[in-house]
């Protein structure tokens, strides 16, 4: 057994090291989520006004709509290019557990895709005139919630490794299962700034992360397993 751990730790950090270097040698894509963020987030004040009250009421709805967005448009490239090239096949035929394997790649896509959207965060709520006060609730509801999303969409791309285009199904299988996390993390961000509790919106996003912290690791790699049948 001690064997086998240290084994299956050094194949996780393998793969982190190796979606970091393709990350890395790809980073001309690593943009475009945060510029699409950034993009949509800043054309809601040209939409609907530029009215400091109507922006500061919106702006918990837009930045996780954004965000979510964001993160649906990153995930097109988490195993398609594997599935093409024959390293999935690889993956699933390696001696260790393809779901630890999995998880890897999910760590690395949020690394490079999650952590940039909560660093350009508060400056796009302080151009929606957010209060200043919310930025730590607003950093933390999307340290928990953008992890979230990444797991989630994780077994939509399983799903749609093999399709040539399965752009639009991956939305539809993905987004309905965003929703919670989207309508627990912006309720957060309102109750906050109507300075009510936000206890238990955190209670449920963490309980939502972990949840799919156990579970989509597995489904993802069974859904591999389904397309390289």
């Amino acid at each position: 057994m001690s064997s086998v751990e240290p084994g299956l730790a050094r194949a996780f950090a393998a793969m982190v090291r190796r979606e970091l270097a393709l990350a890395y040698y790809n980073r001309g894509d690593l943009a475009n989520p945060l510029l699409f963020f950034v993009i949509v987030s800043s054309l809601f004040p040209f939409g609907v006004g530029s009215d400091p009250e109507q922006l500061r009421h919106i702006a918990p709805g837009v930045i996780w709509v954004a965000a979510l967005l964001a993160t649906l448009l990153g995930l097109d490239n988490l195993f398609k290019p594997d599935f093409e090239d024959g390293t999935l096949e690889q993956m699933a035929l390696s001696p260790h557990p393809l779901t630890v394997l999995v998880l890897a790649k999910i760590l690395v896509h949020w690394l490079v895709s999650g952590i940039p959207l909560i660093v350009v965060a508060p400056v796009i709520a302080l151009m929606l005139n957010l209060d200043p006060a919310l930025l730590p609730v607003l950093l933390a509801s999307l340290a928990i919630g953008t992890p979230t999303l990444s797991l989630i969409g994780a077994i939509g791309v399983a799903l749609t490794a093999g399709m040539r285009r399965g752009g639009v199904l991956l939305t539809l299988l993905v987004l309905p299962l965003y929703v919670p996390v989207l309508i627990f993390g912006a309720n957060l961000l309102e109750a906050a700034s109507s300075g009510l509790p936000v206890a238990g919106q955190f209670y449920v996003l963490a309980a939502i992360g972990m949840l799919a912290l156990v579970l989509a690791p597995v489904a993802a790699a069974a859904a591999l397993r389904i397309s390289l049948e």
